[in-house]
């Protein structure tokens, strides 16, 4: 699965999913792009997923008419202390993942 991870996420997480092909939105230079034109490039691109902190994004999108999916991480904050122990549910989320699909780890 092709994945980019949200500037709001520590770039040291795209270590820990293994399996993957992970990229940031600083490295593809889409720093600052706002979420739906974000979403936009990344589907153009051929990325799966965006990887996000950004708990509004659920809020602003509407989930029938995502071009890929989004998976919101429900950290305290965005230090990778705080993300790490999601990782094994996120990776478990991965991997049955639907096409189009907005969810949040760890999920309600």
């Amino acid at each position: 699965m092709k994945i980019l991870l949200d500037e709001n996420l520590p770039h040291r997480l795209r270590l820990r999913l293994h399996g993957h092909e992970v990229a940031t939105v600083s490295f593809m230079g889409w720093k600052g792009v706002e979420n739906g034109d974000l979403l936009k490039l990344a589907a153009a691109n051929g990325f799966d997923v965006l990887l996000t902190k950004d708990s509004g994004m659920e809020h602003q999108l509407n989930p029938t008419s995502l071009p890929i999916s989004v998976v919101v991480l429900m950290a305290a904050s965005n230090a990778f202390e705080d993300m790490e122990p999601l990782i094994p549910a996120l990776l478990a989320r991965l991997a049955c993942l639907e096409p189009r699909t907005l969810v949040r780890i760890p999920e309600r």
